[in-house]
């Protein structure tokens, strides 16, 4: 008999489900209508011995205690902070990621936006299409990244391909996370200290409690009025509300996003801010990467219930 596994998110294009459906029992539960998940609880969930879900969606402590023959939870993402990994854990449940795949995607994201903020590109792509370069409007020049601090926020797999790539421009690099790091010499002593002496702050610290609305009020004073925050890390590391406000008085110059507090809901007031660039978390939003992760949760399955060790268990 096949195992069953609930698969949740909706990354998960027909040819790939129809694929993981020839080895697997496979209950997609976003394409279930309302009474017919409730059914599923009812009729099928006990059979589920394996949960495949995302880095947003994750798994909470109550969901899982719907799944009494539960083994192994596959994410795809790097995240586990939607994840109550302390429940699944104290169930002997094994809980896998798919880290590595997608850094070098992820970091050519951030320094696409930083580079987008800092040249102003989408304003620039709608002066052109209004026709305002016709009018001969009045342009107010850029900045350049040559010589300029960037700061990162998280110094490990990603934070540390972001700072290759942006040397490769010309910027000297710090970064600050709680252990010292690989590189002593750059680390702040603290996150406003690194604020304080960065042009950008580019977040790529993980999500979770540890380091909620870190990036705060204070945290973005010490960036100030000509700096810029890019975040590629999760929405929950920015505190929205103190981010709107300190652009909207110029207590900050610039910001990125491509994570929110509550996705996909955007608060409005930074949609009509032209020092603002937005994009809707698709940092591994690529063929390669996301085909990547995809197999790779798919391998972290079939070693589980082969008996075999999984590709890469998050740790306890």
């Amino acid at each position: 008999m096949k195992p069953a596994i609930a698969v949740y998110g909706n990354v998960w294009p027909d040819e790939a489900l129809s694929a993981l459906e020839a080895e697997f029992t496979c209950y997609v539960m976003g394409r279930m209508a309302p009474a017919e998940v409730a059914a599923f609880f009812e009729r099928d969930a006990a059979q589920v011995r394996g949960v495949l879900t995302t880095g947003t969606v994750g798994i909470d402590a109550a969901l899982a205690a719907r799944f009494p023959a539960l083994e192994i939870v596959a994410v795809h993402g790097v995240g586990v902070d939607a994840v109550d990994l302390e429940a699944l854990h104290a169930r002997d449940i094994v809980v896998t990621n798919t880290p590595d795949v997608l850094t070098e995607d992820v970091a050519d994201l951030a320094a696409t936006l930083l580079l987008a903020v800092s040249r102003r590109i989408p304003m620039l792509d709608r002066y052109v299409r209004a026709g305002h370069w016709l009018e001969k409007r009045p342009l107010r020049p850029a900045r350049s990244l040559r010589g300029k601090v960037a700061g990162i926020y998280g110094y490990g797999r990603i934070g540390q391909a972001v700072a290759e790539r942006l040397r490769a421009f010309g910027m000297a690099i710090r970064y600050y996370q709680r252990s010292t790091g690989p590189e002593p010499a750059l680390r702040s002593d603290s996150l406003m200290a690194l604020a304080a002496e960065s042009d950008f702050l580019v977040a790529c610290t993980p999500g979770g409690a540890a380091t909620e609305r870190s990036v705060d009020a204070a945290v973005l004073d010490a960036l100030g009025p000509e700096g810029t925050l890019v975040n590629i890390a999760r929405g929950s590391v920015v505190d929205e509300a103190a981010l709107v406000a300190a652009l909207r008085s110029g207590r900050l110059g610039a910001a990125a996003l491509d994570v929110f507090e509550d996705e996909p809901i955007v608060p409005p007031a930074l949609w009509e801010m032209d020092n603002v660039v937005l994009t809707p978390h698709v940092g591994s939003l690529t063929v390669e990467a996301r085909q990547t992760m995809r197999e790779l949760c798919f391998d972290n399955l079939r070693a589980h219930f082969a008996g075999k060790p999984t590709l890469t268990p998050v740790a306890r």
